[in-house]
């Protein structure tokens, strides 16, 4: 019962802005919320079609990831209850986790490249006989 009373406190407290913890969180997700915008960019420059449209959700999901790890970190600072709870950051870390997971494996089943088709010019193809044509 103690590791249920530690997950579900809703105001944890003893968190400040100087706390290393707090800081490397705040970074992972800001850095979300930078490389959320960093491929809205990088898909619109993409050819391929395929990726791009594998990838057309990874910008919103890493938004999403960031502006609410931003969130929980505030209200674990600021003590805002029932944010604070430990318990959510074991749901945001799962879903990222199985989010991640997806995506790999729905990229490697769904990506390929189109490859031009090279059509051969043979000398010989116009005195070889070939299908009638019905008319």
């Amino acid at each position: 019962m103690p590791i249920l009373s530690y997950l579900f406190y809703p105001n944890p407290g003893n968190a400040s802005y100087d706390s290393p913890k707090a800081m490397a969180l705040l970074a992972v997700c800001v850095l979300f919320i930078v490389l959320a915008v960093s491929l809205r960019f990088w898909r619109t420059r993409l050819g391929n079609p395929v990726t791009k449209k594998l990838s057309a959700s990874w910008s919103m999901s890493l938004l999403w990831f960031g502006v609410a790890g931003v969130v929980m970190v505030i209200s674990r600072v600021e003590s805002i209850q029932f944010l604070a709870m430990r318990f959510l950051w074991i749901v945001w870390s799962v879903l990222l986790v199985l989010y991640v997971l997806f995506q790999v494996r729905r990229y490697q089943q769904r990506h390929y490249t189109v490859l031009p088709k090279v059509k051969v010019q043979d000398p010989r193809g116009k005195y070889l006989p070939t299908k009638k044509k019905h008319s």
